[in-house]
């Protein structure tokens, strides 16, 4: 089972890193992508950092875990899917229902539970 999870987590990272990639070299395509408006420096930014930084932040976390055979860093990239689930979840109830979101809420999701598995498979 160890190795099935590394490879799904691996698998995981690669579209993580892509996405990251996109919002630090991208930002207005990202954006645009996700529903913002960002045509100004500080949007930019705040789409480079926060958005580049989760995704790419997490596929780097996710293959320093496979490099250094350590769970906790599929634990971190777990608590980071977590949070943000959460605020997606803080947002269907304060400011309504999208279909929009659902795609996203189940990714959170799906890589959160992959990562805690990850984490006990090689724990």
């Amino acid at each position: 089972m160890e190795t099935t999870m590394q490879i799904i987590a691996a698998v995981l990272a690669v579209p993580l890193a892509g996405l990251g990639f996109r919002a630090l070299l991208m930002p207005t395509n990202m954006a645009d992508a996700v529903g913002l408006t960002a045509p100004e420096v500080p949007g930019l930014s705040e789409v480079r950092s926060v958005l580049g930084g989760l995704l790419a932040g997490s596929a780097a976390l996710i293959v320093t875990g496979l490099v250094s055979d350590e769970p906790t860093w599929f634990l971190a990239v777990a608590v980071l899917m977590g949070v943000a689930l959460v605020g997606r979840l803080v947002s269907l109830v304060v400011d309504g229902f999208s279909a929009e979101v659902i795609p996203p809420i189940a990714v959170e999701a799906v890589i959160g539970v992959a990562m805690i598995l990850t984490a006990v498979a090689i724990d």
